[in-house]
């Protein structure tokens, strides 16, 4: 029985990570196979989490995810070969990924076999500034989607959705645009009812030339940070930053992992307890602040962001 694809994609901070978490949390008795770029990243509620090897965790409610490690047919074949297998596969790109060119890599005809793509899945922010549809990434992203899900629409003004829309079909994208209000997609539009079908093969279209656009910068301490100086120093990267997320204890509330993201210019901090399982506080030798940043290439330099981030810390 061939096991179907999902792919979902999306610019950074669109919420496609809100999107798996939504599906594996609300799996409904299907066995599904979740393959991230970085499972440290996914939110899966501790009551899910059964155990974890090798790289993969298996969550109660009987779906598994999986880190991207190495080569992405290899890690499907690995799934493959599951008892018990699979009953469906959601692929998590990075939000800097073409899409394209994941989807000429699942039309191996070994893999078309095995494990069809079934749909692809487009998640974005409603808020996003329309002049970014012009950006060659977003074209890709949008235009091998079947499906557009309107993310963050209730921290978009009101008309946000209906211009989006707009915009989306002048593109001439063939897809269906749904609303997703907090990540929630009916899963019948995801998982086709039957999967005794073959999918037929996709034209993921003309191979865009490599682009090393974005970069990652990582900042770590040992301290615990002050917030109102945390709030300055990411007014200052803001203008900087096309994305961050990161783990770190504050004095103001000490002992307590939060979890910090920014994406689209919003800023969110919540409890870690709250968002991400398992999240006690870090292993012995595991720096009790880490946040990842992600920049355009050469906007943001090491010593810039070393030199406002180290304000941060409490006891400077």
């Amino acid at each position: 029985m061939p096991v179907p694809i999902l792919l979902v994609t999306g610019f950074l901070g669109a919420g496609k990570t809100t999107v798996v978490n939504h599906l594996l949390a609300h799996a409904e008795g299907r066995r599904i196979a979740a393959i991230v770029n970085d499972f440290g990243a996914i939110n899966i509620d501790a009551e899910l989490i059964a155990g974890a090897s090798d790289g993969v965790v298996s969550l109660a409610n009987g779906c598994i995810c999986c880190s991207l490690q190495g080569d992405l047919l290899r890690t499907l074949s690995t799934l493959l070969r599951r008892d018990p297998k699979p009953e469906y596969i959601v692929i998590e790109t990075s939000g800097v990924a073409d899409p394209a060119d994941i989807v000429r890599n699942l039309m191996d005809p070994v893999i078309l076999r095995e494990a069809p793509l079934e749909t692809v899945l487009c998640v974005m922010d409603a808020a996003t500034p329309l002049a970014a549809l012009d950006d060659a990434l977003q074209r890709s992203q949008l235009r091998v989607a079947d499906i557009v899900a309107l993310n963050k629409l209730d921290l978009a003004d009101e008309g946000a959705g209906g211009r989006m829309r707009e915009a989306i079909r002048a593109q001439r994208v063939p897809a269906v645009v749904v609303d997703a209000p907090h990540g929630e997609i009916p899963s019948a539009l995801l998982f086709p009812a039957t999967v005794d079908r073959a999918s037929a093969p996709r034209d993921p279209g003309p191979r865009r030339p490599a682009e090393e656009r974005f970069e990652t910068l990582s900042w770590t301490s040992d301290q615990p940070l002050s917030l109102p100086r945390l709030q300055k120093a990411i007014g200052k990267l803001a203008p900087k930053l096309a994305r961050a997320k990161g783990l770190f204890e504050t004095v103001e509330q000490p002992g307590r992992q939060m979890l910090f993201q920014f994406a689209a210019g919003r800023a969110t901090l919540v409890p870690g307890d709250a968002a991400l399982a398992p999240c006690d506080a870090p292993a012995e030798g595991v720096p009790r602040a880490r946040i990842v940043f992600i920049a355009e290439l050469g906007v943001l330099s090491k010593a810039e962001l070393d030199g406002i981030m180290e304000t941060c810390v409490a006891d400077r």
